[in-house]
């Protein structure tokens, strides 16, 4: 077991499996944050519409999944970041 990236507490697979199932193909390998310093958003990502994940040190809530990240930087050559950048106003 992998002690959390955050507060060093051991990850708890079980619980955090439970709380990334709204993130598509993301298991807690993917993680090293334990389920207590995480939230998941439903609904978040503004290209396929499901959760995105923040950690509880964060205020903003990001744009992009994990997975749609990946795909963008995959098509594009580009890291968008988490948040998309907004045309000026």
């Amino acid at each position: 077991m992998k002690p959390c990236h955050s507060c060093q507490a051991v990850i708890d697979e079980y619980l955090l499996d439970k709380q990334l199932e709204p993130l598509r193909d993301l298991t807690v390998d993917d993680f090293n944050v334990c389920a207590d310093c995480v939230t998941i958003v439903a609904d978040a990502c503004v290209e396929c519409g499901n959760a995105v994940y923040v950690p509880r040190s964060e205020s903003v809530t990001p744009d992009y999944c994990p997975a749609c990240r990946s795909d963008l930087i995959d098509r594009t050559g580009r890291d968008p970041g988490w948040t998309r950048d907004l045309p000026s106003a």
